[in-house]
């Protein structure tokens, strides 16, 4: 699943589809501040399912993505969940404060 994402819309012709998701890269990068380590797109942009790109960035396919569209972003790390970092940055839970 995505943490952060961004999407992307290029249907120029002209342009390859692995010159379309290095664009999307520096775009990511220039708004985020970092690289997406993962870039979903609509599986008829490709041949082999599943292509590496430079900058370490994963190209997957997803019927989800409509054609043109990249959906680029940073994986959640498998196991790590948002509430447990959360109520363990807050300290006791709530039934501990009040027993």
């Amino acid at each position: 699943m995505i943490q952060e994402g961004l999407l992307w819309f290029d249907d120029s012709p002209s342009r390859a589809v692995t010159e379309k998701i290095e664009r999307a890269v520096q775009r990511y990068q220039q708004k985020y501040g970092h690289h997406p380590d993962v870039c979903y797109v609509h599986p008829a942009h490709l041949k082999e399912g599943e292509v590496s790109v430079a900058e370490g960035v994963k190209v997957l396919p997803a019927k989800s993505v409509l054609p043109h569209h990249f959906w680029l972003g940073t994986q959640s790390q498998p196991g790590k969940s948002q509430t447990g970092a959360s109520r363990s940055s807050a300290g006791q839970s709530r039934s501990q404060r009040h027993r």
